[in-house]
């Protein structure tokens, strides 16, 4: 019962946002608050519960919903699903307070659609029926819409459209994929069943099989996302709210890397197997090409953007090497990741409140007008081009070191990106905080709530970093299950 209360308390949180906006402005962003204290509670409760769990699932649910084509609601909790949903529930917060003074109208509606999005991720992280989880696929995403549509800046109509028509194609592959997996196993067993365990581990024609695989793998990387699936992303960031950044970069991203690990690999082990070069190149593509575009944005959150892409190749590179490290260094960054991107993103919402411009040649010299703002800025910079002792570093340097046994090559060409982080990290700094100061007034430095928002993630960054171990050990039995789960996989194809 506790997985349903972690998805209805987010769902009637919003309803209640949306409704209490009638008694006061106000009162969505405290209901907001309120529904995510709850959840941090049920989260914190689930997580001392894995403490003494001897299992690799933390808790289990399991009820009959369209029984007729064997479809359950089936929610589970891993170390895996356990450590994103912490990170999203931490992101909710920070969302709401970057939310705090720029949201003026709609107050309501934008926190309702804020917890919805936030819902139907967490619903991705638990869903282990395979329709449950492209239902929870596709709630996520309408509120997003909205978020971008409405509340976003000059361009936010195209590049709300262009967000769902990119993740809804890639979803309906994804939707024919999981049909075609039903009907396979109603082939062999009689039975309809979108169960993920009764669907681990089936004997698929290996044609058949690589087409399925592809179809799960380009609806993830449009997510994640990797080139060429990735045009969506800078236009949808520098569009949306800052709320809506936040939980785009930090959350949102994941569940395409979340989807590779928990589907694509351990469904279809030998199709991954043998696309792995091709998805372990598009992953040292992604590293590169994006960091090279993210020197060429005057604009702000489209730099932010870009940089978000060459991280997420490096999840996509680990995940196919399909090795322990390279899959602890893919979680890893996909933790740490979200921690900076998100603060960043809530810098770049900052200035723009501030300056009304995103154009960092509009800038300039802002480290003596804001000294508190631009000091968060240079630590997320340095965070996000991977100082050591830092969360980002310790899971790009386990991808690496992963990956490496696989594909020696391929892990060079993304280790480049070593040299080229700290450019555009240069860059940031350089036009935006040094030199003469341009502004013709005086503008508010962060005050309280900002610096209690983004020095929670700082903290969080440098116990990613200095402290590891948790997070390794409490996702270890999951990654070291789904490695088992496709090498039986793949014995049981050979026979």
């Amino acid at each position: 019962m506790m997985l349903l209360a972690l998805i209805v308390v987010l769902f009637f949180g919003g309803l209640a946002a949306f409704i209490s906006e009638r008694w006061h402005p106000a009162a969505p962003r405290w209901t907001t608050l309120a529904a995510l204290a709850l959840e941090f509670v049920l989260v914190l409760s689930q997580y001392a519960l894995s403490a003494d769990q001897s299992s690799v699932w933390i808790a289990d649910l399991k009820w009959p919903w369209i029984s007729r084509f064997g479809i359950g609601f089936h929610l589970a909790m891993d170390g895996l699903s356990l450590s994103l949903v912490m990170l999203t529930v931490l992101l909710g917060f920070m969302a709401v307070s970057s939310s705090w003074t720029e949201i003026r109208h709609r107050q309501g509606f934008f926190y309702f659609n804020l917890l919805m999005c936030l819902a139907g991720t967490i619903g991705v992280f638990l869903a282990l029926d395979l329709f449950l989880f492209f239902f929870s696929w596709e709630v996520m995403i309408i509120p997003m819409y909205f978020l971008i549509s409405i509340w976003g800046h000059e361009d936010r109509t195209a590049a709300a459209i262009k967000f769902v028509i990119f993740t809804q194609v890639s979803g309906l592959l994804m939707l024919t994929a999981i049909i075609v997996l039903a009907l396979i196993y109603y082939g062999y067993t009689g039975v309809y069943s979108f169960d993920y365990f009764r669907l681990l581990g089936m004997p698929i024609d290996t044609d058949v099989a690589f087409w399925l695989m592809l179809g799960f793998f380009v609806a993830f990387t449009v997510k994640l996302p990797a080139v060429p699936f990735h045009t969506w992303l800078p236009d949808a960031h520098t569009q949306a709210p800052t709320g809506g950044s936040v939980i785009l970069a930090g959350v949102m991203l994941k569940t395409g890397a979340y989807g590779l690990l928990r589907f694509v690999v351990p469904l279809f082990p030998e199709a991954s197997h043998q696309f792995a070069p091709i998805a372990m190149t598009l992953g040292a593509v992604s590293v590169l090409y994006a960091a090279v575009m993210a020197f060429a944005q005057s604009d702000l959150k489209r730099l932010i953007a870009y940089t978000s892409i060459s991280h997420m190749g490096f999840v996509l590179l680990g995940v196919f090497a399909w090795d322990l490290l390279a899959l602890q260094g893919a979680v890893m960054t996909m933790l740490a990741h979200g921690i900076s991107a998100a603060a960043l993103f809530m810098i770049a919402g900052a200035l723009q409140e501030r300056l009304h411009t995103r154009q960092m040649g509009s800038m300039g010299g802002l480290w003596a007008a804001v000294p508190h703002l631009s000091a968060m800025t240079l630590f997320f910079a340095i965070a996000s081009l991977g100082l050591p002792g830092l969360g980002n570093f310790l899971g790009e340097f386990l991808v690496l070191l992963g990956a490496f046994k696989v594909s020696p090559a391929l892990t060079a060409l993304a280790a480049l990106v070593m040299i080229l982080s700290p450019v555009y990290a240069l860059i940031i700094m350089q036009k935006a905080f040094y030199g003469s100061l341009r502004l013709p007034h005086s503008i508010a430095d962060f005050g309280r709530r900002d610096m209690a928002a983004l020095g929670l993630l700082a903290i969080a960054s440098v116990w990613l970093g200095l402290h590891p171990h948790k997070v390794l050990e409490t996702t270890e039995p999951s990654l070291q299950q789904a490695m088992q789960s496709s090498a039986v996989t793949e014995s049981t194809d050979e026979q």
